[in-house]
């Protein structure tokens, strides 16, 4: 059974990514297509990915926010994750995402820091 879901919102023109249940390969594509539907509805070099309903991320979820950050990284973009928990903020140490993206623990902090840069 599939209890994965990816939604895609915006929040002062910023977009939004929300990520719930697992985020493992069965994932990869719902997560890259709200991407694209986001790319294709605006040129925003901001991104908030939100995992604060995410409850497990593997290897194959590491290798898609990696994809992301260096898809749109290209282009200067400014990635914020939200609310992770101790456990993915030490995975994501550990493989180094954290160097390139910011952390806030809600999406409004998320989009406060976005807009002022």
């Amino acid at each position: 059974m599939n209890n994965q879901k990816v939604e895609h919102k915006f929040i002062n023109n910023v977009p939004v990514i929300s990520i719930e249940g697992d985020m493992t390969s069965e994932t990869d594509h719902e997560i890259l297509n709200a991407l694209k539907e986001i790319q294709n509805i605006t040129d925003s070099p901001k991104l908030i990915i939100n995992f604060e309903k995410t409850n497990y991320i593997n290897s194959a979820g590491i290798a898609t926010l990696i994809n992301i950050i260096q898809t749109i990284g290209e282009s200067k973009a400014q990635i914020v994750f939200v609310a992770l928990t101790p456990h993915f903020k030490k995975v994501m140490e550990i493989v180094g995402i954290l160097d390139f993206v910011r952390q806030t623990e809600t999406d409004d902090e998320a989009v406060s820091l976005l807009l002022s840069i």
